[in-house]
């Protein structure tokens, strides 16, 4: 494992076995910005990533082509929620990018669900060069750390990442941020999802929720099938929650915006949700 990085299993094993509240040291100040937040492209539209100070991402979707070159190179770390293309597109890309101007690998962290697809879909010598093997094995591009649900990722600074469960049509978690002081939750591409609201019930620090719906309630139907959700799904879902944090929406399909926003909004008034933007900015 890099140096700046060690996985904390006790921490989130016992908790998750006791129900006990995830708490830890306070670290340092946090800032997490929108790179993309959108569940499709056009326009200004871009897929789903998040910056992380300034070596850091949550999920790698088009967004992170914005970046410019010397921003690209500072990425040490990506947390993958899960292994679709609209989560992982510039990881390819951002590798190849910025190899030749660094001195470690770029480390892709994810369930061991998630990096088997990684390694056989898309960095697969036919899709994409595999990085781990290049230049060599010994001294790769890219590194794969596999992490586990309710096991915390620590980096330096106390900057703790913490995938939790989330219900999507292929092996997918969301995210617990935290530096001990506050806590942010991403849930991922999810559907209807109980062992996330215990996680969410259980951090007593959580400053925000990002959480996703990506049709609206007439397509309820594809909602299902495709385990997104939709305003009324959403807000069976807050009726869960037992805090009030800062409620944000995203994965919004493109198009649609408007209209979803508007049926969060009848559904689920009560927790003030808004809707993501990109480039919003986020201090933990």
């Amino acid at each position: 494992m890099d140096r700046d990085s060690v996985l904390h299993r006790a921490l989130g094993q016992s908790a998750e076995h006791r129900g006990e509240t995830v708490t830890a040291s306070p670290g340092q100040t946090m800032k997490i910005r929108v790179l993309g937040c959108s569940g499709g492209i056009g326009g200004s539209l871009r897929t789903t990533s998040f910056l992380i100070d300034d070596d850091v991402l949550l999920d790698a979707g088009t967004g992170v082509g914005d970046l410019s070159l010397e921003a690209l190179a500072k990425i040490d770390h990506i947390f993958v929620s899960h292994s679709h293309l609209d989560h992982v597109t510039s990881i390819p890309f951002l590798v190849d990018t910025v190899c030749w101007m660094r001195g470690s690998p770029i480390t892709v962290y994810g369930i061991k669900e998630v990096l088997d697809i990684l390694r056989a879909h898309l960095f697969n010598w036919k899709i994409w060069p595999d990085f781990t093997q290049i230049p060599d094995a010994d001294n790769p591009f890219m590194a794969y750390r596999e992490i586990k649900v309710g096991e915390a990722v620590e980096l330096r600074g106390g900057r703790r990442f913490t995938p939790v469960p989330a219900n999507h049509t292929v092996p997918a978690v969301g995210y617990v941020i935290d530096n001990g002081r506050n806590a942010l939750i991403f849930s991922g591409d999810t559907s209807t999802n109980d062992a996330l609201w215990k996680v969410v019930n259980r951090t007593q620090n959580l400053k925000y929720l990002i959480i996703e719906t990506a049709f609206s309630n007439k397509e309820r139907d594809i909602a299902m099938a495709s385990r997104h959700l939709c305003p009324q799904m959403l807000a069976e879902e807050l009726e869960k929650m037992q805090g009030m944090p800062q409620v944000f929406i995203t994965h919004l399909k493109p198009g649609e915006g408007a209209l979803t926003m508007k049926e969060v909004s009848e559904a689920a008034g009560r927790w003030r949700p808004r809707m993501l933007e990109n480039n919003q900015e986020f201090s933990l």
